[in-house]
């Protein structure tokens, strides 16, 4: 796939404020996509089968270095992406707050949505944060994942 010349990478941080996927949308409006595509990892109230009160994440200092790069490759290398934001979150959160944020412009639904999915699973997959999750019973648990 070739990607479009002019796809932009409006946004690839890592930080502790709280994260706005329509801010996210709204960075990637563009008048050549026919599409915009967001996504937002949530934090959920369980995991495996366990009460999950809050969690906190925390990242190693490439972090951002590394979404920055991943952003511009799928940048890069989806056809028909116009423009894309990504932003991490780290620091203490809460359930139902936005963990991860993401938006694809392009010029058609399916290489929106390719794209999205291809950010998200590379940032997932790549990304250098630690997850500390805080249970009900009282226990706690670290995961290199997001």
């Amino acid at each position: 796939m070739t990607a479009a010349a002019n796809a932009l990478v409006l946004r690839a941080a890592v930080g502790e404020e709280p994260l706005d996927v329509d801010e996210h949308a709204r960075l990637v409006e563009h008048a050549a996509a026919g599409a915009v595509v967001t996504f937002a990892g949530v934090v959920r109230d369980h995991d495996g089968g366990r009460s999950v009160h809050g969690l906190e994440y925390s990242a190693h200092p490439t972090a951002g270095r590394i979404v920055a790069e991943v952003a511009e490759q799928v940048a890069a290398n989806t056809s028909g992406v116009r423009a894309l934001a990504v932003s991490h979150r780290v620091g203490p959160l809460e359930i139902g707050e936005v963990a991860l944020a993401c938006a694809v412009a392009a010029e058609h639904r399916g290489q929106a949505f390719a794209a999205c999915a291809e950010l998200v699973d590379e940032v997932k997959r790549l990304l250098p944060v630690w997850k500390h999750q805080r249970f009900a019973d009282g226990t706690d648990e670290w995961i290199n994942s997001t």
